[in-house]
């Protein structure tokens, strides 16, 4: 079990299964992207440049895609609580995974500016 699989290990079964699939939609996307702990949750990373990253708490999931990531999509991400350079998917809400593939895909193009 790598560390990213040891992470999301760690939250119950329902909040697993929905980091798995966010997991999978960003390595679906960017097979090639480099996978790790980073500021303590898994990060993806592509020509040595950040991606995008997430986190597991208690009632939502954080994502993150910061610096651009984030101002590209601000209209999408507008009915969502943020903060800076994160914004909150609810979980007991339906997670936005097309709006996450659409970052995910932005942030891979501009990987390569």
């Amino acid at each position: 079990m790598n560390a990213v699989e040891q992470y999301i290990a760690q939250f119950p079964e329902n909040v697993q299964r929905i980091m798995l699939k966010i997991r999978t939609v960003i390595l679906n996307e960017v097979p090639d992207a480099e996978e790790k702990i980073s500021y303590g949750m898994p990060g993806y990373y592509l020509n040595k440049k950040p991606l995008v990253y997430f986190a597991g708490y208690k009632n939502h999931i954080g994502f993150y895609a910061t610096p651009n990531g984030h101002e590209k999509f601000a209209e999408k991400l507008s009915v969502y609580k943020q903060g800076k350079g994160s914004v909150q998917f609810p979980l007991d809400k339906e997670i936005p995974y097309d709006l996450i593939l659409e970052i995910v895909k932005f942030k891979k193009e501009s990987s390569f500016i």
